[in-house]
């Protein structure tokens, strides 16, 4: 008997010997004068047992079979399910096993079993969030988590997510590198699924913001006063009208950070118990089960129905304005080099200013080259550059006489033993006169 029905039946003896009314008992027990009545009758039949439901101790008529408990536990011990949670759990038991389990209820079998331990919760400290966007794509969340997904079964893998803040749907890709080639066919596959959002909001790393370079020991001033020049993905941004924002710190986009926290835990064990050990076999996965889950169970609706991406229109081809592109100078011949190659311009798109003028050359995603001047593309070729001819020196001819040699005329000369320059003028028969000027 619990404390609580100890108080009951002390105020259930006062009313049985008339020392309050069955009013101020109610009022004390907070129940009403009916029941007070009722748990009267059961005071005179049962004794202080009355203030005791008839049916503690006794097995519920829902409990379920220690059979299934047993079976659960067999399939949780299994090492593929090492660190899943009671949620986790109980989804993965009712999809691939069958097994109808609430997720309080295999709590209590997985903390009996020692399979789990139960932490007692924290009072976390307020905070007030942002408050969402309105409509669907208004603002979207675009950053990269670098993490063991495969928990060393294949090869190094990047998570790029794409999530709006309005709605918290979710468009996610796994890639190799974290480059500016990868986030630009993440943003394509995006961009051709849901067409162009209003903003972007990312982080400031150098594939979205161009920092200007100062010396370490000397503190640059008016840090963001200076116009930089785009990045790629910058540049690209702004061809397609969608404004980047960048944020100042990782809590500024918690949204899609936490939503890596999430991944990192439930899309590893997922990635885990279908035994994924190649990006393909990842990017299915992640296409055909994590995705809609998350879209299913994990998103919102936003404030206003209405959608705010914007259609691809045919100004705009994405093949270009997601390419690498770079400016080159037209030599006087009619030929660009890039990357160490030579192009040469075929001779039917030779026009007005191009001969020493500016072209933009085009790396595309699939790694074809093309060369843009003005708003028309120039049929090129690679060409190989006009080797430089050595034009041989003329042999010299030489006769059959000996080499001719040197003089040794002052072979044995002594300037100290030589005449002075008076005794030598006199020794010619020159006059003084003569030497005179």
């Amino acid at each position: 008997m619990s404390q609580t029905d100890r108080d009951r039946l002390v105020a259930l003896k006062k009313a049985k010997k008339k020392l309050i009314t069955q009013k101020e008992a109610a009022k004390e027990l907070g129940i009403t004068e009916r029941q007070v009545r009722r748990l009267l009758k059961a005071l005179r039949r049962r004794g202080d047992k009355a203030v005791v439901h008839a049916l503690r101790g006794e097995s519920s008529n829902r409990k379920l079979p220690i059979e299934q408990e047993e079976q659960a536990m067999k399939i949780l011990r299994d090492p593929v399910y090492q660190g899943f949670g009671p949620t986790l759990a109980s989804e993965y038991l009712r999809k691939k096993h069958g097994l109808e389990v609430s997720k309080e209820t295999l709590r209590k079998w997985m903390c009996k079993g020692g399979i789990w331990k139960a932490h007692r919760r924290h009072i976390a400290e307020v905070h007030q969030w942002r408050e969402r966007r309105s409509r669907w794509g208004e603002l979207v969340q675009w950053d990269t988590s670098e993490h063991d997904w495969l928990e060393g079964r294949g090869e190094k893998m990047y998570l790029i997510s794409m999530i709006d803040d309005a709605s918290s749907r979710l468009f996610a890709r796994f890639v190799r590198h974290d480059s500016t080639a990868e986030n630009m066919r993440v943003l394509l596959g995006y961009l051709e699924r849901f067409g162009r959002p209003l903003s972007m909001y990312t982080d400031k790393a150098s594939l979205f913001m161009t920092t200007m370079k100062t010396r370490r020991d000397r503190q640059r001033e008016d840090r963001d006063g200076a116009e930089m020049p785009p990045t790629q993905i910058g540049r690209s941004l702004r061809e397609l009208q969608i404004e980047w924002i960048g944020a100042h710190s990782p809590q500024a986009k918690g949204r899609v950070e936490r939503q890596f926290g999430t991944a990192q835990d439930r899309l590893v064990k997922g990635l885990r118990v279908a035994a994924v050990t190649t990006i393909e076999n990842a990017n299915t996965y992640l296409e055909q089960e994590y995705l809609p889950w998350w879209n299913q169970t994990l998103a919102v609706r936003a404030a206003n129905p209405t959608d705010a991406h914007r259609p691809v229109g045919k100004q705009h081809n994405l093949t270009a304005i997601l390419s690498h592109v770079e400016p080159r100078q037209v030599a006087n011949d009619y030929t660009v080099r890039y990357e160490g190659k030579m192009y040469r311009i075929d001779r039917k798109d030779t026009r007005t200013g191009l001969r020493g003028g500016t072209v933009h050359v085009e790396t595309r995603l699939d790694g074809s080259v093309a060369m843009r001047f003005r708003d028309h593309y120039l049929a090129t070729r690679i060409c190989e550059p006009a080797a430089k001819v050595t034009v041989p020196k003329p042999a010299v001819a030489r006769s059959g006489k000996a080499p001719r040699r040197g003089s040794d005329w002052n072979k044995n000369f002594d300037l100290g033993k030589a005449p002075k320059i008076w005794q030598a003028a006199q020794g010619s028969g020159a006059k003084w006169s003569q030497m005179l000027p």
